[in-house]
């Protein structure tokens, strides 16, 4: 499977590197390709690191002017013109989509995907792995959109949830239908 990876690449704290590197690992041996923003830093190249040590595969999509960044030695690595097409690039790559921490550019993936989903135009599952409760305040924000009528369709049916590595990648096998 090919599994898009949406983070940031700013060097994090150890509550946040630790779990993106058990992700990674099972990802990894799981035999899967990392479908990632290309990035050799921070929580990225932390991902990237343990997807390779694990035996999997990495496909970058980077973008013309982070290229300078871009990891050496990746399977594959694409360079965008722009971030627009960086994200459709990351996302047409992809069979599935996990959110892991980061900023305002991982939340503008991040509700990209869910905006895809919501009008019909992908049936990809995604997850957002909520490391150390770091989206507890966007869940009660999803939950207050469904409550007050802002979704068409359930938030169930969007995301799923993971507090855990383990969770996060066993939902999209099963989504998949991937043993």
């Amino acid at each position: 499977m090919n599994i898009c990876v949406f983070l940031s690449a700013a060097d994090l704290d150890e509550r946040y590197t630790r779990p993106a590197k058990e992700f990674a690992t099972l990802l990894g041996k799981g035999g899967h390709t990392l479908v990632w923003g290309g990035s050799d830093s921070g929580l990225m190249k932390v991902v990237a690191d343990g997807v390779q040590e694990a035996g999997g595969r990495l496909l970058g999509v980077s973008v013309d002017f982070l290229e300078a960044k871009a990891r050496e030695g990746a399977d594959e690595m694409v360079i965008a013109r722009d971030l627009a097409e960086r994200k459709r690039l990351l996302l047409e790559k992809a069979d599935a989509v996990v959110i892991m921490v980061g900023g305002t550019g991982t939340l503008d993936e991040a509700t990209e995907i869910l905006e895809l989903k919501k009008h019909g135009h992908t049936d990809k599952p995604v997850v957002l792995l909520n490391t150390a409760g770091f989206y507890d305040g966007l869940r009660e924000q999803f939950r207050r959109m469904e409550d007050e009528g802002f979704l068409p369709r359930p938030l169930s049916e969007l995301v799923f949830f993971a507090e855990e590595p383990v969770g996060a990648l066993a939902y999209l096998e099963e989504s998949r239908g991937v043993a």
